[in-house]
């Protein structure tokens, strides 16, 4: 039996009038979602526990199967994993984007206009971080480069307790009321205002502005965190399995969950990704003997930060594609196969920004015909009808691996 859990990361919406009041999902054409919904068992699951922030750490941890309540400690530790980064039990890390702000002299009344630079390039952002690193690390702060406008900063012996904001949640606001805060903050703060001076005349920079692109003039610091403990994926469902994503997030999680992570030329996190790369990665993974792959598209969620309708609707369209060439060529490698799809939350465009919302979610058992969960197309919608909401999220994937799935 293979298993396959395909993550359109941010995929839920709400209508939108661009759309003639439809959600992207609903406006897209996706025949294999449908084709998988018309046979398996639809229905929505709360990924995101009570309480708890609408962040992709702690949807993709439920996706997974692990109870966020008892495994989250934070977004970034995942992401140091992801890139390598030896934790010491007293480190603290923080998820290190680079952004573009308003030109204001005052640093608090700047406008968060781009969290993430314009998608700025993983080889410049590599330089830019190089120069903050010799500029700015200490005996207690070390600055790693990571992936495009994602990298991670690593206090040692640092402090947890802060009020940090995600920089995508403050999308063309003043960033006055959302620098971090709390014991401590005050570090934080003036690295991120050093990080502008430093920034501002890097040739990079000079480069970009030539080129019509959106600088990356300063550093934004969030998603704190300490090192996770993840029991092994293996051991709690009994196979091998991989991860395939382009963001460090789920690589890292996959990494700390003993899942291999497979890597992927051309691959984003955009619209740009190497879509078909991807599946054919997965398919391969199955080929060589693995029983689970765990497929993260990131671009449904970029698109829904960024408010760019139109690119929301193609990611999905795209990945229902790839979708086709895994059902077309799975069934060569193993008859018995089963396929969860969903999002880890909902990016809705109008918020740009995660919700809390139930995701609408697919269970599909290559051998087993239509339920009375089954729908004829696959949308948030047609999930909420059937009347099934699994509440608590981390326990959708058990159904998956259930003798007789649901």
């Amino acid at each position: 039996m293979k298993y396959l859990v395909l993550v359109p990361d941010g995929m839920a919406d709400y209508p939108v009038p661009q759309l003639n009041n439809q959600t992207p999902l609903q406006a897209s054409r996706t025949p294999y979602f449908d084709q998988l919904a018309s046979q398996g068992t639809v229905g929505l699951v709360q990924t995101i526990p009570p309480g708890m922030s609408p962040g992709s750490d702690v949807a993709n941890l439920a996706v997974l199967g692990y109870n966020p309540k008892i495994y989250y400690t934070g977004r970034s530790p995942l992401e140091a994993a992801s890139i390598g980064v030896e934790l010491q039990p007293t480190d603290v890390t923080l998820r290190c984007n680079l952004v573009t702000l308003s030109d204001e002299s005052e640093y608090s009344a700047k406008t968060m206009l781009d969290y993430s630079a314009d998608e700025i390039t993983t080889a410049e952002a590599a330089e830019l971080i190089t120069t903050l690193a010799k500029e700015l690390n200490t005996e207690k702060l070390t600055f790693y480069s990571g992936t495009s406008y994602r990298h991670l900063l690593v206090w040692h012996d640092g402090l947890t307790e802060l009020k940090l904001t995600p920089p995508h949640d403050i999308s063309d606001q003043k960033i006055t009321n959302y620098l971090p805060q709390g014991f401590g903050s005050e570090l934080l703060q003036d690295l991120m205002l050093r990080s502008q001076a430093i920034l501002a005349q890097h040739p990079i920079n000079l480069q970009r502005i030539a080129r019509g692109l959106r600088l990356a003039n300063s550093i934004w610091l969030w998603g704190q965190g300490t090192k996770p403990k993840l029991t092994s994926f293996t051991e709690l469902y009994q196979v091998r399995g991989a991860v395939i994503s382009a963001v460090d997030l789920a690589k890292g999680l996959g990494i700390c969950a003993g899942l291999k992570v497979i890597e992927v030329a051309g691959a984003t996190g955009n619209i740009h990704t190497n879509f078909r790369g991807k599946a054919e990665a997965a398919l391969k993974v199955f080929r060589d003997g693995y029983d689970f792959v765990y497929l993260h598209y990131e671009a449904p969620d970029e698109a829904g930060h960024r408010g760019e309708v139109e690119n929301k609707v193609l990611s999905l369209e795209k990945i229902d594609e790839v979708l086709g060439l895994i059902l077309q060529e799975l069934p060569e490698i193993d008859p018995n196969f089963r396929i969860m799809l969903l999002p880890d939350h909902p990016t809705p465009l109008v918020l740009k920004t995660h919700t809390s919302d139930p995701v609408p979610f697919i269970i599909y058992d290559s051998k087993k015909a239509a339920s009375n969960y089954s729908v004829d197309s696959f949308n948030e919608q047609t999930a909420s009808q059937t009347g099934l909401l699994i509440k608590e999220g981390h326990t959708l994937i058990q159904k998956l691996f259930e003798q007789n799935a649901c």
